[in-house]
């Protein structure tokens, strides 16, 4: 053979070669079982997620040093056919902990999925910044938590909280969308229990300071809780599905699924005529919704925290829709600072992603008190407002029953933009309810009446017909018309046909 031949040969590599690949890949992806409740390795977690077989590693082979791995798998895969960046942590290296070299791999990824329009999803294990990197591995953090926020401007990004994530490894969910958190396993703090025990004396576990109940119910900071991580994974795909891979995107088009005929036909029943009698806002929904039929047509997003109002992606004529609503069961559909922030970090999302926000009022006002003042209720309120104001997407409300004060302006009022607004036959609009409004104009007639509770109910019933029933408003322009329970999907189905654009 001449040395042309040698130099152009296309022979496959020397078997010594292939064995070396080969035990580079095997030391690579040796499985290390998982500690205490884990259930997947990091590898093994990225590929559960992805549609089977279509996960693909970046840099699978790059180290770190003394410690072998980078501390994290990061690559692309599909989901339900469409293209995500994944960064998965590797808890067998280094505990997860982010040192310079995990850092950049996973900036990395970001950097390719804010590129190229595709959801990031982070499944988070570390105990946080690496300490033998020093101020190497607090600016590799910094840098990660720089493309969370550009990431936020651009794609959908989810987390995920299958183990401890503790320090420096906190912020990045918190600067993602939506959190999902594993029961008993997943723990988010800056401190844990030893740091805050000497700090501050308190003894508490890392449920206590940091769980998965504590934060999806008290603090916020995650929106759902799951019993296992195949449970987390299953929520993350649903989430996706309702949103476009990037800003100016598309869903992907479902097949629409009417609400059950009964569902509908229960409308008219389902709000008791007393307006402090409760009542479960998911019967409204369910005669106004796309059924759900598999369970996958609906999520609910913190449903436990800020209980007295509902934030959910669902589906409306095959098109995906965030729903907000008051809800009556949960200390009467109330406002307060926590249900404020939650519905205008729900509609500033669903603005940023085209996404229609259906909103379905029931509301007898913010909740009073010194506690709630103290919370700085005014200054959450005004969130809501300024959400609704810059809504891009098509905003449509619906007075279900009751909209009182300031709650109803806040409630995605015509006043603050909304497209379309209708109100039930039976409602009632006005500054505040009939009974305070009666004991604040009647005072004096109300202390000098033989039977003050006959006079307050035939004062109360006047206030109702004269004042507050939603005809006023339709006259003046300020509902779009006042209509049966029944007739509810179809205006709403025909409004997001005329505003929305076509699903992808």
């Amino acid at each position: 053979m001449t040395q042309l031949d040698a130099l152009t040969s296309t022979r496959p590599p020397s078997s010594e070669h292939r064995d070396v690949l080969t035990q580079r890949r095997a030391d690579r992806f040796e499985r290390v079982e998982p500690r205490g409740r884990r259930q997947h390795t990091a590898r093994e977690r990225a590929e559960l997620f992805c549609d089977p077989g279509s996960f693909v590693e970046i840099a699978p082979l790059r180290t770190a040093g003394s410690t072998g791995g980078a501390g994290v798998v990061t690559g692309w895969g599909t989901v339900a056919g469409r293209p995500v960046v994944v960064a998965s942590h590797d808890a067998a290296v280094a505990s997860g902990a982010i040192g310079a070299v995990f850092a950049e791999t996973v900036q990395r990824a970001q950097e390719l999925a804010i590129d190229r329009g595709h959801p990031i999803v982070y499944i988070n294990d570390s105990g946080g910044a690496r300490i033998h990197d020093g101020i190497h591995a607090l600016h590799g953090c910094g840098g990660i938590f720089a493309l969370n926020v550009k990431a936020s401007r651009r794609v959908p990004q989810i987390s995920l909280i299958l183990g401890p994530c503790a320090g420096a490894a906190a912020y990045s969910p918190a600067l993602t969308d939506w959190t999902i958190m594993v029961k008993e396993q997943g723990q988010m703090f800056l401190t844990g229990p030893e740091i805050v025990r000497a700090a501050t004396g308190e003894d508490a576990t890392a449920d206590e300071i940091g769980g998965s109940g504590m934060h999806t119910r008290t603090s916020g900071v995650a929106h759902l809780e799951v019993e296992d991580e195949d449970e987390a994974f299953d929520r993350a795909r649903r989430l996706l599905s309702f949103l476009p891979s990037h800003v100016g995107g598309r869903p992907a088009a479902v097949q629409a699924v009417p609400a059950p005929a009964e569902a509908v036909e229960r409308l008219p029943h389902v709000v008791p005529e007393k307006s402090s009698i409760v009542f479960d806002m998911h019967d409204v929904l369910d005669g106004v919704l796309d059924a759900d039929t598999d369970g996958t047509g609906r999520l609910e997003l913190s449903p436990e925290h800020a209980p007295s109002v509902i934030t959910m992606l669902a589906r409306l004529d095959g098109r995906a829709v965030g729903v907000v609503a008051n809800q009556p069961l949960r200390r009467g559909g109330v406002l307060d600072a926590k249900a404020s922030v939650k519905i205008s970090r729900f509609v500033d999302f669903c603005a940023r992603y085209d996404l229609p926000v259906v909103t379905f009022v029931d509301v007898p006002g913010f909740l009073p008190g010194t506690v709630e003042e103290g919370r700085g209720v005014i200054t959450q309120g005004a969130t809501m407002l300024r959400a609704y104001v810059e809504a891009t997407s098509p905003v449509l409300t619906v007075i279900v029953r009751k909209a009182y004060g300031g709650a109803y302006i806040a409630m995605g009022a015509r006043s603050l933009g909304a497209d379309l607004t209708w109100a039930w036959s039976g409602s009632e609009i006005a500054v505040m309810g009939p009974g305070g409004a009666v004991a604040l104009l009647h005072r004096r007639a109300l202390r000098d009446a033989e039977d003050p509770d006959a006079l307050r109910e035939e004062l109360a019933a006047e206030y109702r017909e004269k004042v507050a029933r939603p005809y006023l408003a339709a006259e003046a322009g300020i509902l779009d018309d006042v209509i049966h329970p029944e007739e509810t999907r179809d205006r709403l189905v025909q409004a997001v046909r005329m505003l929305a654009p076509e699903p992808a």
